[in-house]
């Protein structure tokens, strides 16, 4: 093998090896009486959310793969936090990074993929984006990561210490200690791939249901079986939805999916930080009303059990957005009779 090749794939691993696992918090005070809500917190990584797991993969995928070599230029597709994350990694083993992202991208995370070293394009909306990159790695003779490609192969979803493994060994000692549903949405459709690959690997009798929010083909294409379908514009749940049915996404794996309005998405973080105290990223709204629905279902036909979902980022990126009053209502309008229905359950 080639020696820098070598060092690099050892860089990564030995950061891998330094870090420590997410934390699976219990969400307590909820009027869901045998039904336990739990959040896997992966803004706890370096980066700041769970796409730092899939800049890992995707990394060690295309160096072991041959795709990436000294002095090789990264280019990436992201709506940003992907981009993030992979900026760490080039900056790691000393590659330049371009990450091709919108307009609307939250500035946080342009701030961050500068400061790793990367170098943002933009674009005008996410429809966009695939092509400038391909058209980004011709000319410069660089690697395309294409992580809406890639992330269901880059990742082992038989184990070595993935999301999902994590998720049932954290569980071990819960009251529900096999969750009657995993909750999750999906941006490339890597991490639903690799948690249904995973309960079926093992056999646990746990559910799958991916949650997608506005302007998003994922829940059309699920439920008509076209994989054709496209969206005009980019979603406004930023790091999850997409307007083509990417290669990741795998529909076969999947048992329900629930589709999100994105006011009560937005409305769910701000009802969240009430009871934890946090912010979190809007797709964790995504994902916990999700989990809400499945929660009220599980209630009313006398069901107990537990379910378990995703913080995939920390809302401090999206100050000047998601948690801006003003902005909210420009672009999402009333949110109150979302933040009437979550009342309900506190």
């Amino acid at each position: 093998m080639d020696k820098w090749v070598r060092d690099a794939v050892a860089r990564i691993n030995a950061d891998a090896h330094r870090s420590a696992d997410t934390h699976l918090f219990k969400l307590h005070g909820l009027s869901c009486a045998g039904v336990d809500i739990y959040l896997k917190d992966e803004s706890t990584h370096p980066t700041g959310s769970l796409k730092h797991r899939l800049a890992r993969s995707l990394f060690l995928y295309a160096l072991c793969n041959g795709r990436i070599r000294e002095g090789t230029p990264v280019i990436e597709a992201s709506s940003g936090s992907t981009a993030v994350s992979e900026a760490y990694f080039a900056q790691m083993i000393g590659v330049p990074f371009i990450a091709v992202v919108p307009q609307s991208t939250a500035h946080s995370k342009i701030e961050q993929i500068r400061l790793y070293g990367g170098e943002p394009h933009f674009v005008g909306s996410a429809p966009e984006m695939h092509g400038a990159a391909v058209d980004l790695a011709e000319q410069l003779g660089g690697h395309f990561m294409d992580q809406f490609t890639y992330a269901e192969r880059a990742t082992d979803w038989r184990g070595n210490n993935n999301i999902a493994e994590s998720i049932f060994n954290q569980m071990e000692f819960e009251p529900h200690p096999v969750p009657k549903m995993l909750v999750m949405s999906a941006g490339t459709g890597g991490t639903s791939a690799t948690l249904g690959r995973f309960i079926r690997y093992r056999g646990y009798d746990t559910g799958l249901t991916v949650v997608d929010p506005e302007n998003s083909v994922f829940y059309d294409a699920y439920r008509t079986g076209n994989h054709a379908l496209t969206e005009n514009c980019s979603s406004r749940i930023e790091g999850i939805g997409r307007p083509k049915v990417e290669h990741s996404f795998l529909p076969d794996v999947i048992d329900d999916m629930i589709k999100v309005p994105d006011a009560a998405s937005i409305a769910t973080i701000l009802w969240l930080e009430k009871l934890i105290g946090r912010k979190a990223g809007a797709s964790t709204g995504t994902n916990l009303w999700g989990a809400l629905q499945i929660a009220g279902r599980m209630i009313d036909k006398g069901e107990t059990g537990s379910i378990v979902t995703l913080m995939c980022d920390s809302g401090q990126r999206y100050l000047d957005t998601y948690y801006n009053p003003a902005w909210v209502t420009a672009k999402f309008g009333d949110i109150s009779p979302y933040e009437e229905e979550l009342a309900r359950w506190v």
